[in-house]
Parts: C-alpha cells; structure tokens; sequence
C-alpha cells in the first residue's frame, strides 16, 4: 500500500473501502486531547461537536484515560454469565446520580432506547395489565433515538427511515411539545411516552417552558411510564446532570449513553426505579459486552466526574456568553439560534449558504461543526472549555457569515 500522508489520501482511501453511510468533513484527525484535535498534516482545531455528546469532557480525559488503563491490565470483558468487581460499583453510581434504583447497562445509545421500549411494553402487560399485543407508545415529531429497525420504524425522517420497511407496529408519533395531542393519543393501551427532552438531531430543538413538567404530570394521571431520552442532552451538556432536571422533572425511565462511556468505550444504560426494571428477570434481556469491566471502569470514572458538579456549572455558567454571541448574529447570516447549557442550534438564512457549506467554512478557521437538516448546524464543545476558548467559536461563526454576506 502506498505510504498514507495527506487528509486526502486518507479520504480516498476510506471513500473506496468503508461503507458511505456518512459524510463527513474534509478533515481526518490523528490525535486530540481535551477540546483541541489535530490532523494527519498537523492543522488544529477546535473541536465543536464533541462525537454529537459523547465527548463531554473533551478527548482522552486524565481521569478517563487512566480508569481505562486501569482496568486494561485487570480485565476487559467477563460476559454476564460471570460476575466483576466494576459492574455494581458503577450501577450505584450511576444509580444514585439519576435518582434511580436500579440500572440496565448496555453498550449503545439505540440499545439503551430499544432496552427502554421492551421494559416498557413489558410493564404495560405485567403491572397495567395492557391486553396481549396491543401496548403503545407515544412518540414525538422529528425524533431521533437511533438508526435499528424499530426505531427507525417511528422515525418520519426519509433518510433514516425509507426503504427499510416492513416497519415495526405500535407506536403513535404526535407534534413535538403538544401536550394536548399527547393527551388525545393516550388510550388504555398506551403504555409510554418517549421523549427527548431536547431535540438534537433537529438542530438543538427546545421546547416550550412547562412542556415537560406537564408531560410528568399527564403521564402520572393516566398511569403511563414517561422515558427521557437522555442520551444526547444529559450528563451535563445543558447545565444539569440530566435535561429533564433543569425544569426540575423526573420521568420513569432514562435512557443513557454517549458521555458515559467518557469518548473511550460504548457505555449506555435505562434507569429505572425497582418497580418498573424489576419486570426484565433472568434470560429476559441481555448483551455480550453490556455492563463489561472496561466500560464499567470508565462510567463509573464519568460518574465521579459528574458528582462534583463542576462541568454542569461551567455549561451553566457559559450558557448567557453562548447564547449573547450567537444571537447577535440574528439578522446578519443567521436566521435563530437556540442555546441551553453549552448546546446550540443556528440556522444558517438558506440563501446565504447551506449548513455543511457553513461547516466546511468553520473548519478553515480552525473549528469543527455539523450541520443537520439543511441549513442548521450544531455546537456542542466539551463542556472543559473556557470562556476565552469559546470565544473562538462564536468569533469565527461570525467571520464565515460576514464574509459570506460579503459575497
């Protein structure tokens, strides 16, 4: 094989033998380490997206990096037909940061979401006393929970969702923070709601305030489990431990992952109180790898990490800079912003430029984005960034809408 040095050999090389399921910007990276990342040509750049969350403590933590190594010299894998040492000591810590009783550990975020489906349909013909085949849950508009089949089967986004039918049967989708249709849609079959508390994919979609607390309240009346899919939006990126906290609210279920495994191993996990996980019972549900001593390892360094509260309150406190920087840009490239903790969502005026073209412009300026539906791009630097760093971010956003109003 020819010697690889440049980004484009890398590209070429991995345009004809990986699967085109993505793509991405023009850059390959060789190594990172905390919001910085670095390229095979030895450009830098300020990394912006964080892996859509997953890198909340920015790349190859202190902290994390060594739990890993740790753990690498003990064990790495036992299954769960054996017991190991990391695995309860990480559901009680994670247990007792949610507020929950118990966990279900598993390794991806479209795992976890599955996992939480199943607790809950299973809950529904055992506890409610839903009749045979007939439980339902209540999805939103423009979800995204994952790319499985089932999940994709309530998806109405056609690229992740057309041509791989036939769809799985028994959910409802209705608008996105309208609680009188989630009302109207609730039957005696309906066993749960799922909800992002924030809608990432859908470029950092907030609901309207007390949208989610009258969900905890509908869903307790009518005695139908609520699941918040936490895996983007929780574990600090908003500012709280969890979205669903910053308007003070605790649904039944969360579902968990990206930032628990620490951007070193695939780590997710549903929490639950006893009364609704004790209904998966031996042979029930499993995974090879889920609740492994490696991940186990890391997560539970993520949740010591997340315990002194530190990285929630810079997301907090840098929220009023994010959200001042970005709004000024309202009516001069940028059509709205939207911004919780250290998340936001711009839209890009369409005629200016497209998302991914706003994004290309970034990355010359040194910093990385994504943009998703269009025109919208997303910003979700590690949540270890500094004010002065962040700075960098919103300063070089302003320049690529500037110049391109420029012509």
């Amino acid at each position: 094989m020819t010697k690889l040095s440049t980004n484009q050999d890398f590209i070429d090389l991995e345009d004809q033998v990986a699967a085109h399921n993505y793509s991405p910007l023009p850059v390959v990276v060789d190594h990172a380490e905390g919001i910085w990342v670095t390229d095979v040509e030895g450009n830098r750049y300020l990394d912006a997206l964080s892996g859509y969350s997953a890198l909340n403590f920015g790349h190859r933590h202190p902290a994390l990096v060594q739990a890993a190594k740790d753990q690498l010299d003990r064990s790495t894998l036992t299954s769960r037909a054996f017991h190991n040492d990391q695995l309860g000591p990480f559901c009680a810590k994670l247990a007792g940061l949610v507020g929950k009783d118990m966990i279900l550990p598993m390794n991806t975020g479209a795992e976890a979401v599955e996992t939480a489906l199943k607790i809950a349909r299973k809950w529904g013909y055992l506890v409610k006393g839903v009749a045979p085949e007939q439980a339902e849950i209540i999805v939103m508009d423009g979800n995204f929970h994952g790319r499985t089949t089932t999940i994709i089967s309530f998806s109405d986004d056609p690229e992740a969702r057309d041509h791989y039918g036939p769809y799985t049967q028994g959910f409802v989708s209705v608008p996105y923070g309208d609680l009188a249709a989630i009302e109207a849609a609730i039957h005696d079959g309906t066993v749960a709601v799922l909800v992002e508390p924030i809608q990432g994919e859908q470029g950092v979609k907030i609901p309207k305030e007390g949208f989610l607390p009258g969900l905890r309240e509908l869903c307790t009346e009518r005695n139908v489990l609520m699941i918040a899919d936490e895996i983007q939006a929780g574990l600090g990126r908003v500012g709280t431990t969890l979205a669903c906290q910053y308007e003070g609210v605790e649904a039944d279920l969360y579902t968990l992952g990206k930032a628990l495994g620490g951007g070193i191993v695939p780590v997710s996990a549903v929490a639950a109180d006893a009364d609704v996980m004790n209904v998966i019972t031996p042979g029930t549900h499993g995974s090879t790898f889920g609740g492994n001593p490696l991940a186990a390892a890391v997560g539970l360094a993520v949740c010591e990490l997340l315990e002194s509260g530190e990285h929630q309150g810079n997301a907090a406190a840098l929220e009023g800079q994010f959200r001042e920087a970005l709004e000024a840009l309202v009516g001069r490239g940028v059509e709205e912003v939207r911004v919780r903790g250290l998340w936001a969502g711009v839209d890009i005026d369409p005629e200016l430029m497209s998302g991914k073209e706003a994004c290309k412009q970034l990355m010359k300026k040194g910093v990385l984005a994504k943009d998703t539906h269009g025109s919208t791009i997303r910003l979700a630097p590690p949540l270890t960034i500094t004010g002065e760093e962040l700075r960098i971010v919103t300063d070089a956003l302003a320049e690529v809408v500037t110049e391109a109003r420029r012509g």
